[in-house]
């Protein structure tokens, strides 16, 4: 695989403008040693959910072990153009290779096809580009997860009961697959779906559409949220409509973010969340792999944990 050497100047360039006149931190400018023998480009889709923010941190920290590698990140701002953009900025200036987290995974195909057919070994993040022109795919089974957290409900709901269910942002892969994996997880039992919306990952967005579900239907048994942000924004939702309903409805999420979902589980706020693996710390081990000439799986699987209030001290149950 070609491989390619990077001048101080052009590196500096490309430190430069990923910061974007901001403050160089962790997850919006750059890490490693500047006479690194690596250039490792990292594309982020955003940093306004948590989980990137730690994805972002993740790979930071793992990078930091290895003097050999240097990590530049960028921040797409939840714009899939920008992050195309980005993609081809970072194939210019000839990294030696490219980590993304798709904002979607059909506009980023053709930029991370064209990085990888010029040289550039790309490591993708979660969600599923059309086609496989990429080096390696690193995620958790969100088909599986969603499954689990079907079969929780109904579990806990004694197999009937109105769900309201708040997606993630339905063009992307993790969310159509959370979706999915729900309805075979509830499949045979009475739970039925009475309200449902996009909240594309945001907590904002959440409490908003549970205020309309709250206002429409007067019987909730649940919440699934396809992550802790839109379960904890619907919790809120219902203490501040005033009727108790926050203490009847369940609410469960995902991510299991320490400071998040496992946190508000503690609390009491969450039935459950189940783990999303950051893939941070594979995907640099990954990538040290590839720089060295070794071959990775196509598919990398990560496994998941269902944290509750039974367990949540002793670390989660693993599934």
């Amino acid at each position: 695989m070609k491989r390619f050497v990077i001048p101080a100047a052009i590196l500096v360039a490309a430190v430069a403008f990923s910061g974007c006149g901001k403050k160089q931190t962790a997850s919006t400018g750059t890490t490693g040693a500047a006479k690194a023998k690596w250039v490792i480009g990292m594309s982020q889709c955003n940093l306004a959910e948590p989980y990137r923010v730690q994805q972002n941190k993740d790979i930071a920290e793992e990078a930091a072990k290895h003097p050999e590698i240097r990590v530049v990140f960028k921040d797409a701002q939840n714009n899939s153009e920008t992050q195309q953009n980005q993609v081809k900025e970072f194939a210019q200036l000839g990294v030696n290779l490219l980590i993304v987290s798709p904002k979607e995974g059909r506009p980023l195909t053709k930029p991370v096809a064209d990085a990888y057919k010029a040289g550039i070994p790309v490591v993708v993040l979660e969600r599923q580009l059309v086609g496989d022109q990429f080096t390696c795919l690193i995620s958790p089974d969100n088909v599986q997860i969603g499954r689990e957290a079907g079969k929780f409900l109904v579990r806990t709901l004694g197999g009937k009961g109105s769900i309201v269910e708040l997606k993630g942002l339905m063009t992307s892969s993790p969310a159509q697959d959370r979706h999915s994996g729900f309805m075979e997880g509830i499949k045979g039992s009475k739970l039925t779906i009475v309200f449902d919306a996009d909240c594309a990952w945001l907590e904002d967005h959440a409490r908003r559409e549970m205020n309309s579900a709250l206002a429409r239907f007067p019987q909730i048994d649940a919440v699934y949220g396809h992550n802790d942000p839109s379960a904890h924004g619907a919790y809120m939702a219902a203490q501040q409509e005033g009727r108790g309903r926050e203490k009847t409805i369940k609410f469960i999420g995902i991510d299991a973010l320490p400071t998040e979902g496992v946190r508000y589980v503690r609390g009491g706020i969450l039935s459950a969340t189940f783990q999303y693996q950051t893939c941070g710390k594979e995907a640099v081990q990954a990538a040290l792999k590839i720089l060295g000439g070794e071959r990775v799986p196509k598919l990398i699987r990560l496994g998941t944990r269902i944290y509750t209030k039974e367990n949540v001290a002793k670390g989660g149950e693993k599934l």
